[in-house]
């Protein structure tokens, strides 16, 4: 097999590697047998003294699970701990039957499993599903570009009259997620290794976010993150105020104090006096 391409036998040995079902059943691989046909794959992989190619290649097959089980355990902590090991090793071992790995890096892999789960059969799937829909933002948060926040100097650069129109900037490592389920809090026991709270129903709002390389995740009501949603989604501040009727003047007042000194926004745009950034 001299005339094969390094590249070709790259994409032979990842089909072979992923293709789900038996060891005997890899190198039939459809996505194998485009690059390389099952006759001659015995070319490809040489038996050793002890073991046959096919067995050689099998156990690159058992740890590629084992990897992935691993990656999807790091960013799927509270998954995992809800449905125990067993069931959630079959999860995994399903997901990435359907979402094999197709990148250099791990961070990413995990970007389907919430919808993966709204389709499972698994126990309590809706507390699962918003589980793991915490857990996505968590991971995509940490891979984010860090971004200065606002200063307190720059805040008190904005003229009074300037606010109104203003509109403020995110920072990029910053989601905000709305949940059926109190997910946060259980997700924080499992971190912790304290009895867990109620996981019955119940309507809970979060920003998650990340500073000075510092993840956090901060409980919102849903006054307050209906407003930061709108801030987040390029509303000026006026509007996003008046969009909020019934938070009362000193509670927003609260919130903004609150939003500021954990860096929630890097840019001031939109008002009459320019743009302020984090160093002013």
């Amino acid at each position: 097999m001299a005339d094969v391409d390094l590249g070709r036998l790259q994409r032979w040995m990842q089909a072979v590697i992923v293709a789900p079902g038996a060891d005997s059943e890899a190198f039939a691989a459809t996505a194998a047998v485009e690059q390389i046909p099952p006759a001659q794959a015995t070319a490809v992989v040489l038996p050793s003294r002890t073991l046959t190619g096919e067995e050689r290649v099998a156990i690159y097959r058992d740890m590629y699970l084992v990897r992935m089980r691993d990656a999807l355990q790091t960013d799927y902590p509270g998954v995992a701990h809800f449905l125990g090991e067993e069931r959630f090793h079959r999860l995994v071992a399903d997901y990435v039957a359907a979402h094999p790995s197709r990148s250099y890096t791990l961070n990413r892999l995990g970007d389907h499993f919430p919808e993966f789960v709204r389709t499972s059969s698994v126990p309590r799937r809706e507390f699962v599903h918003d589980l793991a829909c915490l857990e996505l933002a968590v991971t995509e948060v940490f891979d984010a570009e860090e971004s200065p926040a606002l200063t307190a100097a720059a805040i008190a650069a904005v003229p009074a009259d300037g606010w109104d129109t203003a509109r403020l900037i995110p920072i990029t490592a910053l989601r905000l997620v709305a949940f059926d389920y109190p997910v946060s809090a259980y997700l924080q026991s499992v971190k912790d290794g304290t009895p867990h709270p109620t996981t019955r129903r119940r309507s809970t709002w979060v920003a998650v976010f990340r500073r000075d390389y510092a993840m956090t995740r901060l409980d919102l009501s849903r006054d307050a993150y209906e407003l930061l949603s709108k801030l987040v989604s390029g509303a000026t501040l006026g509007d996003a105020v008046r969009s909020a009727p019934r938070a009362k003047e000193e509670q927003l007042f609260q919130w903004f104090r609150e939003w500021m000194a954990e860096g929630l926004f890097q840019r001031v745009i939109g008002s009459p006096h320019g743009t302020i950034s984090a160093t002013g």
